[in-house]
C-alpha cells in the first residue's frame, strides 16, 4: 500500500513547526511520507528580522538548515519555488532552479501529494506607492534583511566623513507603525551606540534621526490604544520622530513625499506598511482574497479543494465574529498546532475540528531599552499590561518557545547555554 504524501509549501514558523511533528508522528514511523518545500535553505523565526537587519542578531548563528533538520526529524526536504498546481493530477510543479550565471542546476520538478498545505507567510505590501520598490528596502526574508543591514553599515561610514555628509545627521525613514517598523526603529538606536562603542563610525545615537511614518491616527493601530500610547511615549524618549496621519504618496532617492506635500528626508528607507500574501497564490485556480491570502473554512481547508489546506499569513480564516484571523505569529503557531491533529484525522477518515484563534496577548521590543507587553487572561479576554524587565522577559520567550517546537527541550536548552557564552565570547552585533 502505498504511503499518503503531505506536502508543505513555505518553511516559516508554521510550516515548520507542522512538518516537524508530522515527521515526528508519521515520517519516522514510515506511515506517511511528509515533505517541505522552501525556495531557501535555512529558515530563521520571522519576528527577528528586524534584529538580523540591525546585526544584532547573527543570522549564521541562528538559522536553522531544512535539510539537516529534515533528516534530524522525519520529514523529505525539497529546496525549490512553487510555478504551478494541477488540482486534477494532485501535483505541484517546482521552478528550476538556476545558479549565479543562470545555468540550470536543477530542472523543473512535479511532486505529487495527498494532501497539499499553503504557509506561504507573506510580505509587504507597497499599495503601488511610485518610487517605493526602487528606493525602499523591505524586511520579509532574510535576504531583505541583510541587504539592509549592508546599506545601514555602507551608510553610517559614509556619514563619518564630514566632507560626504549631505546633512548633519544621518536619518533614517521607516513607512509604516506596526510591530517591524516600532522594533526597528529602537533597534537602529541601540545599533548606531554599538557601531560607535566599537569605532565602526564616528556618528553616535544623538548623530542619528529616525522618523517613524504611520497613515493611521497612532502608531500599532492594530493593538489595543494604551499599548500604541506607552510605546509612542518610550520611541520619543529615544528621539525617534513619529509621524501619525501620514500617508506617503511617493518615495525617491531623498525621501518620502506626503500627502500633505510634506517631504521628509532621509538617507536610508525602509517600507513596512502592511502586507499580502504572495501575488502568486491568485494565479493557481484557488478562491482567493484581494490581498492574494486563500479563502479556507474554519478548519482551514480551501473552500475549493478538501485535500489543499492554508495557514498563517497566506490564509483568509474566518473567525465566529465574521472577522479574520489577524496575520501574526501567534495565530500561525495555533493554526499549525490545529492543521496537525486536522491532517490525522483527514488520514484516519474522522472528522476535522474548526480552529479558534485566542489571542494570548501582544509583545513590543524596543531593543535593550525596554519591552511592552499585555497578556490575556484566558477566555476572560481581559488583558494584563506588562512593561520593563518582565516583558522582556516574556519577549525572549516567545521565541525559545518556537524553538523547542522544532528542536525539542533538550537541544533548546543548550542552545539557551550557547547563547549565553556567545555574549561574552563574540561582538554584540555583527560588523561584517
Amino acid at each position: 500500500m502505498t504511503k499518503p504524501r503531505i506536502v508543505v509549501v513555505g518553511g516559516g514558523a508554521g510550516g515548520l513547526e507542522l512538518v516537524t511533528r508530522l515527521g515526528h508522528r508519521l515520517g519516522k514511523r514510515r506511515k506517511a511520507d511528509v515533505v517541505l518545500v522552501d525556495r531557501n535553505p535555512t529558515h530563521i523565526w520571522k519576528p527577528l528580522l528586524h534584529e538580523v537587519a540591525t546585526g544584532v542578531l547573527d543570522s549564521g548563528l541562528d538559522e536553522v538548515s531544512y535539510q539537516g533538520h529534515s533528516k534530524a526529524h522525519g520529514y523529505r526536504f525539497q529546496r525549490g519555488t512553487l510555478s504551478d498546481l494541477d488540482r486534477e493530477a494532485r501535483t505541484i510543479t517546482l521552478a528550476p532552479i538556476l545558479d549565479e550565471d543562470d545555468s540550470v542546476v536543477l530542472p523543473a520538478r512535479q511532486i505529487e501529494y495527498d494532501y497539499l498545505v499553503f504557509a506561504l507567510g507573506s510580505v509587504s505590501n507597497d499599495f503601488g506607492t511610485p518610487g517605493v520598490a526602487e528606493h525602499c528596502h523591505f524586511l520579509d526574508s532574510p535576504q531583505q534583511a541583510e541587504t539592509f543591514r549592508q546599506a545601514m553599515l555602507t551608510t553610517f561610514m559614509r556619514y563619518s566623513d564630514p566632507e560626504r555628509r549631505t546633512h548633519p545627521k544621518l536619518s533614517v525613514g521607516l513607512v509604516g507603525a506596526g510591530a517591524t517598523g516600532v522594533e526597528l526603529a529602537a533597534e537602529l538606536f541601540d545599533a548606531s551606540k554599538m557601531l560607535h562603542s566599537y569605532g565602526f563610525t564616528a556618528l553616535d545615537s544623538g548623530k542619528l534621526d529616525v522618523h517613524l511614518i504611520e497613515a493611521a491616527p497612532r502608531i500599532l493601530p492594530a493593538l489595543p490604544e494604551r499599548f500604541g500610547r506607552t510605546v509612542h511615549r518610550e520611541l520619543e524618549k529615544l528621539g525617534v520622530h513619529i509621524h501619525v496621519d501620514t500617508r506617503v504618496t511617493c518615495a525617491d532617492e531623498s525621501g518620502f513625499v506626503t500627502a500633505d506635500g510634506e517631504r521628509i528626508q532621509t538617507a536610508l528607507n525602509v517600507w513596512a506598511a502592511g502586507i499580502r500574501a504572495p501575488a502568486f497564490l491568485s494565479e493557481l485556480g484557488l478562491s482567493t482574497e484581494r490581498n492574494h491570502q486563500i479563502r479556507v473554512n474554519a478548519t482551514l481547508q480551501s473552500v475549493d479543494d478538501p485535500r489543499i489546506f492554508a495557514l498563517g499569513d497566506c490564509a483568509a480564516c474566518p473567525q465566529a465574529d465574521g472577522k479574520r484571523v489577524p496575520p501574526r505569529a501567534q495565530a500561525a503557531h495555533q493554526q499549525a498546532s490545529r492543521l496537525y491533529h486536522n491532517l490525522l484525522a483527514a488520514l484516519a477518515g474522522k472528522p476535522l475540528k474548526e480552529f479558534v484563534f485566542r489571542d494570548r496577548g501582544s509583545l513590543i521590543s524596543l531593543a535593550h531599552f525596554d519591552a511592552v507587553g499585555s497578556l490575556m487572561r484566558g477566555a476572560s479576554a481581559r488583558s494584563l499590561f506588562i512593561e520593563g524587565r518582565l516583558a522582556k522577559l516574556f519577549y525572549a520567550s516567545l521565541y525559545r518557545m518556537h524553538q523547542r517546537s522544532i528542536h525539542g527541550t533538550v537541544k533548546t536548552g543548550m542552545t539557551v547555554v550557547v547563547d549565553g557564552l556567545n555574549r561574552f565570547l563574540r561582538p554584540k552585533m555583527k560588523l561584517h
